[in-house]
């Protein structure tokens, strides 16, 4: 199925993108493996109906509506498990395997949730800070029994919160900043006086719901017998490391944790655009344009998956990116184009400092990394500890590729996505070289587990190509 432009991710990023270059006059397809467009953000309620009593519900209301209103070929439910460049996209879902091609592709994959490992993260009943947020939003649901928020950034703040004005138990919050850390970032936060307003808001409702906050803390063990039931935390200086000094436990069901993201650039590695490593932004991240054009040919990667920067700052990236698209299509003048863009990139550059604000509060902490214990499983895909990690160094594993063919880290289902940040920290504290210097996991197909029979579709042995012999 041939299109102008193909756009992977439903989040505000590649729905303003989509929207755009449709606008502009691009036969465009939008591409998701979720059933509604919104992404993590702007998640969609499941079987409530869209309720409108909060900003992100809202937003991701109008989000749709726009979508279903535009000339948009919208495909929810689509899994993507191969990129090719020229670009060649295979999907699977419900109507079978699909392949989508086009000559220039949006990659707004959006983010996933980083935990740095601790003795007991793998219990059940500790979910990540993002899980917490879909069974909030999409599920109208909230962890279960006696809660603890534990991490750092401005979704700390704002799951804690929604817990606790929902009626749920929170033991307390446990934040790796101090609150030396959030004044001094208010400066820059204020650039952007209503999403300022809007933690301030979290932080009330915590105060509100007499939830103590524990600053400059982080968790160092989850304990339980198949079941998260204590939880022990301990100080961390402002880098991150752990005290082993004043450690507290607490009796809870669930521990809700989460450091921050990493951007899901699977797409860009994959097809081998040229990667740069920051570690403000979450990671390795494609080097772009201003209008967030590739080193490859009709690629664009945009969002959060081409470093974290917000939703808002998502949302007008992908409204460049889609009117980019279209001129370099040839459906905008250079006049056209550039009187079309020049109000968002200025919108867009607006917004750096409070997203830098925020992105300093995720990004990984060496010293935190460097606290995990040598017994702590890292890869649980694998069952791999730090101590794994740091051997495979001493066996000669420069770089994290390599680490993979020693040690099979990041080869399980989640393809390292959970642990890949914080494995190529440890090789690189191992081997005592910066983060940069061992590299990032190689993309390879499928980019998400599927199973073989969805990928295969309906056929029989007569479907199978026979070449003829060859002759004498």
């Amino acid at each position: 199925m041939s299109h102008d432009l193909i756009v992977i991710g439903a989040g505000p990023a590649g729905v303003n993108a989509a929207l755009a270059a449709s606008r502009h006059g691009l036969a465009v397809v939008l591409i998701d493996e979720a059933e509604q467009a919104g992404g993590q953000v702007y998640r969609a309620p499941y079987a409530t109906g869209e309720q409108h009593n909060d900003p992100d519900t809202a937003a991701g209301s109008a989000l749709r509506r726009a979508l279903v209103q535009s000339n948009v070929d919208w495909r929810p439910g689509r899994r993507v498990w191969s990129v090719a460049k020229g670009f060649r996209i295979d999907t699977t879902g419900a109507d079978g395997p699909e392949v989508f091609t086009a000559s220039r592709l949006v990659a707004a994959t959006g983010a996933h949730e980083r935990v740095v490992p601790f003795p007991g993260w793998t219990l059940p009943g500790v979910i990540g800070l993002a899980a917490a947020t879909i069974l909030i939003k999409s599920q109208t649901m909230l962890p279960g029994g006696r809660v603890i928020v534990a991490g750092c950034g401005p979704l700390l703040a704002a799951v804690a919160a929604k817990v606790a004005a929902g009626g749920g138990n929170v033991v307390t919050v446990v934040d790796l900043a101090g609150p030396l850390d959030w004044i001094a970032a208010v400066p820059r936060l204020l650039r952007r006086p209503r999403l300022l307003a809007r933690g301030l808001g979290w932080a009330l409702d915590l105060g509100r719901n007499r939830v103590p906050v524990h600053f400059r803390h982080t968790v160092v063990a989850a304990e339980g017998h198949g079941q998260v039931a204590h939880v022990r935390i301990a100080p961390v200086d402002r880098e991150g490391r752990t005290s082993d000094h004043a450690m507290k436990s607490f009796d809870v069901e669930t521990l809700v944790v989460g450091h921050g993201l990493v951007p899901g650039a699977e797409i860009p590695r994959l097809l081998r655009a040229t990667m740069q490593f920051d570690r403000r932004r979450g990671g390795w991240i494609p080097v772009t344009d201003p209008h967030g054009r590739t080193s490859i040919e009709g690629l664009f990667a945009i969002g959060d998956g081409a470093g974290i920067r917000g939703a808002e700052s998502a949302s007008l990236a992908g409204e460049i990116a889609g009117a980019a698209a279209a001129f370099d299509a040839g459906k905008l003048g250079r006049s056209t184009h550039a009187e079309a863009v020049a109000p968002l990139v200025r919108q867009l550059a607006s917004y750096a400092p409070f997203a830098d604000a925020s992105a300093d509060f995720m990004a990984l902490r060496p010293a935190h990394v460097a606290s995990i214990g040598g017994d702590t499983i890292v890869c649980r895909c694998e069952d791999l500890t730090r101590s794994d990690i740091e051997a495979a160094a001493r066996d000669g594993a420069y770089e994290v590729n390599q680490l993979k063919q020693f040690t099979r880290c990041g080869m399980g289902p989640c393809q390292g996505r959970m642990c890949g940040d914080v494995a190529g920290e440890i090789l690189a504290q191992s081997r005592g070289v910066p983060r940069e210097a061992v590299g990032f996991w190689t993309a390879r197909p499928p980019l998400r587990p599927v199973p073989v029979d969805e990928i295969i579709g309906d056929f029989d042995y007569s479907d199978i190509p026979i070449p003829k012999p060859a002759p004498l």
